[in-house]
């Protein structure tokens, strides 16, 4: 069982002008909620909620926010900044969103030619249309401005991944964590990164980006995931069932639990017992009806066996293993 691969979405919120948003930014999102309420054309205010909701990965109501703030002062340079990060962080951004995004970068670098956010923001809009050359200039031209700046080496690490430069795209990212050992994101991409070339330091990436958020389901799984990898089988089991304890509706931490009880320890019932609470959780899950004909299969219980398969059949008739299995047993 593969991870699913991901990809860092980064996050070039405006570092603001103190003389406008001081005071607005160091307000909560439920404050600047009541506050514009009040002022719904305060484009400071607007401007401050929309880079929290950039922090937060809400690139939609950043997006809202952006460009309202943008189509209230054209000439305010924060708020342009934020509608141009939105239009191009969203998961559905068009050609026509990065290109114009880009054109919005280009004309904020003239004014701010010292800002090394907006050319980490500008190198990331070449990337996606992949112009890595184009890319990797500007990403130089940040770090000449600060070479310790994170975002940076996270944007070449994106760049390397993108042209298949493992190794690269490795150190890259942890350059940036070594710029920012908070940086939680950059741990978990390393984990998956390593943990994909079945290697046993994405245990302690994984591990790190847990201590940095303890209740992260992504990083808990991702130690549990890495060390049933490394057959570290215990381990793994403790690491599932303490996610379980964070998260009781995490059905692949029963899942794993059963494939390891059924495939590494040949503890049939165990691992039905598994397999019958992930398909308490999730109903549909295929792999789980399969796993668990398999052992009735395993158990003689044949009837019960044919149910579990054709049960998979049902919600993925094109799952032909079950089908394979289904004509065996008749």
């Amino acid at each position: 069982m593969k991870y699913l691969y991901i990809i860092l979405v980064l996050v070039f919120a405006s570092c603001g002008e103190k003389q406008k948003t001081k005071n607005s930014s160091t307000l909560t999102k439920k404050h600047l909620d009541s506050l514009i309420k009040i002022y719904p054309d305060s484009v400071p205010l607007l401007v401050a909620r929309g880079n929290k909701l950039l922090d937060k990965y809400d690139f939609y109501g950043a997006l809202a926010d952006g460009a309202k703030a943008f189509h209230l002062d054209s000439n305010n340079w924060e708020a342009r900044f934020l509608y141009a990060n939105a239009l191009n962080n969203r998961a559905d951004r068009s050609v026509v969103d990065i290109d114009q995004a880009q054109k919005h970068f280009l004309t904020l670098i003239k004014s701010h030619p010292g800002n090394k956010k907006m050319y980490v923001a500008l190198a990331s809009t070449y990337s996606q249309q992949r112009d890595f050359e184009k890319s990797f200039q500007y990403i130089n031209t940040a770090l000449r401005i600060d070479v310790k700046y994170r975002d940076a080496y996270v944007m070449k690490g994106t760049n390397y991944l993108a042209l298949g430069n493992r190794k690269l795209a490795k150190s890259s990212y942890e350059t940036a964590v070594q710029q920012d050992p908070k940086f939680f994101e950059g741990y978990l991409a390393l984990g998956y990164l390593y943990s994909e070339d079945n290697e046993p330091i994405a245990i302690e990436y994984f591990r790190t980006a847990a201590e940095l958020k303890p209740t992260s389901t992504d990083a808990l799984y991702g130690v549990a995931y890495s060390l049933q990898q490394q057959r570290k089988l215990e381990e793994s089991l403790a690491s599932y069932r303490h996610l379980l304890e964070v998260k009781p509706s995490f059905y692949l931490a029963l899942f794993n639990q059963g494939y390891i009880k059924q495939f590494e320890q040949n503890q049939i019932d165990s691992a039905v017992h598994y397999y019958d609470l992930a398909i308490q959780l999730q109903p549909k899950f295929v792999k789980g009806w399969h796993n668990l004909g398999l052992c009735y299969a395993a158990q003689g219980r044949k009837a019960d066996a044919m149910r579990a398969f054709s049960t998979a059949l049902k919600y993925n008739p094109n799952f032909e293993i079950s089908r394979i299995e289904a004509n065996r047993i008749r």
